[in-house]
């Protein structure tokens, strides 16, 4: 199997995908993160969990940070988790208001039916969240849809019943034709082009993996039905690559049509009485 080292091109578009970015903290680069949304439309970005996560979980300046996650956050009780959530959404934030030139206590983070994130109040931009082991990632596109996801490049899965659960039956017999020692890798990468496909569409777990698939990575990748016969259109492409030596990630993007605009400022992306009210929220919710 072959993990892009770089950008990807679909040859029906020639558009390409740029490297993931990774971001070691609130100070960026941020400049990096802007360039690619500049030139693509999309980026990745990725992080460890000890670059975003605050010393203190306790600290008051997280409630304006988190908004209305706060609550949430407060509910938690489990370390482990507390730490995932609050560092995962803190540079989902931060990332979103580097492109809309905006503060992270500006931008409200909301959620879908199913858990999906978005940014309350700014359609024209569609955000994607994953996590594993220790990385964060992060996709963000201006264009239509995105959704990514990582695994360890090296996670388990052959043996254990996974093919059954998880391909469709042109997909099992593709991995049938693949090298033993290549075969667990591939069968992750499709793990992560079907977690990222059925977050772009905002299905989750509830679309059975097994009514959808995914070719060899040598040709163009597409969504296929069971029988292998093509599901999707050019509207879809898909990128799968290696992250820090460690990890598989995927990304599926839809271009919605719309065309691209490079004003992405929240002065003419974020309604300003919408904007007026979340100021107003944070400043209610902060603490004496």
């Amino acid at each position: 199997m072959v993990i892009f080292p770089g950008p990807v091109a679909n040859p029906a578009t020639e558009q390409g995908f740029a490297r993931p970015v990774r971001v070691t903290g609130p100070e960026g680069p941020w400049e990096q993160v802007r360039d690619a949304v500049r030139e693509y439309g999309s980026v990745v970005v990725h992080a460890q969990l000890d670059d975003w996560l605050p010393a203190d979980l306790d600290a008051p300046e997280l409630r304006p940070l988190l908004g209305r996650d706060y609550a949430r956050f407060s509910a938690m009780t489990h370390y482990q988790i507390r730490s995932r959530f609050v560092a995962s959404r803190l540079l989902l934030k931060h990332v979103a208001c580097a492109i809309i030139e905006a503060s992270p206590q500006s931008v409200e983070l909301a959620y879908k039916p199913g858990g999906r994130p978005y940014l309350r109040g700014l359609d024209q931009i569609d955000i994607s969240l994953s996590h594993t082991d220790t990385l964060l990632l992060v996709g963000l596109t201006r264009k239509g849809r995105i959704g990514v996801d990582a695994e360890l490049r090296d996670r388990p899965m052959l043996g254990l019943g996974t093919e059954n659960q998880v391909c469709t039956p042109h997909e099992r017999k593709a991995l049938a034709q693949i090298a033993d020692e290549r075969r667990n890798g591939a069968l992750v990468r499709l793990w992560t082009l079907k977690e990222a496909y059925s977050k772009a569409i905002g299905q989750g777990m509830r679309f059975r993996f097994t009514e959808f698939g995914f070719g060899p990575q040598e040709r163009r990748v597409q969504v296929l039905r069971p029988d292998g016969s093509r599901g999707t259109g050019d509207e879809w492409t898909f990128h799968t690559c290696l992250v820090d030596r460690r990890y598989t990630v995927s990304v599926a993007l839809f271009d919605a049509g719309f065309g691209d605009t490079s004003d992405t400022a929240a002065s003419t992306m974020l309604d300003a009485g919408l904007m007026e009210a979340l100021a107003n929220t944070g400043q209610d919710e902060a603490p004496a």
